[in-house]
């Protein structure tokens, strides 16, 4: 089954169950899936890449809404966005820990031969890519350039 069919499943199910907080998340993702796709004009199907970097980006926002309103003391706010993250998440893949990541870094610098930051573009594109969906760029930029510096 597609992404697209998972979360049309997901949808209906909070629909009968009334949960507000997923549907609210997944007609977010919904719309930005439709919107992605009707932007190249066609009604054509989105890769599996397009769509959990389209999920990530929902999740992204979320947690940075979040994080903005537990600075400001706004855990009223912050509390929904986190659970609609939550509930996005559960259809990215299995994100990897910090070691494994390491490890394709690593592993991808010495295929290339990167000397120094100056090649941290290339190993980003490349690790970002093999990682697409089970690791965020912020996570990966950080492990790139502290094994480049």
């Amino acid at each position: 089954m597609s992404l697209q069919q998972d979360i049309m499943s997901a949808l209906k199910s909070a629909m009968k169950a009334k949960d507000q907080t997923a549907l609210t998340a997944l007609r977010a993702v919904k719309s930005a899936i439709l919107l992605a796709q009707t932007e190249s004009g066609a009604k054509e199907e989105l890769t599996e890449e397009q769509e959990l970097k389209i999920l990530q980006k929902q999740v992204k926002q979320r947690r940075d809404s979040a994080a903005i309103y537990l600075e400001q003391n706004r855990e009223d706010l912050a509390a929904p966005e986190i659970a609609e993250a939550d509930v996005i998440a559960q259809f990215l893949p299995e994100a990897l820990s910090e070691e494994e990541i390491e490890k394709v870094v690593v592993m991808t610098i010495d295929n290339i031969g990167a000397q120094g930051m100056k090649d941290m573009g290339k190993v980003m594109g490349i690790v970002s890519k093999e990682l697409a969906g089970q690791a965020d760029g912020k996570t990966i930029s950080s492990i790139v350039r502290q094994k480049l510096s």
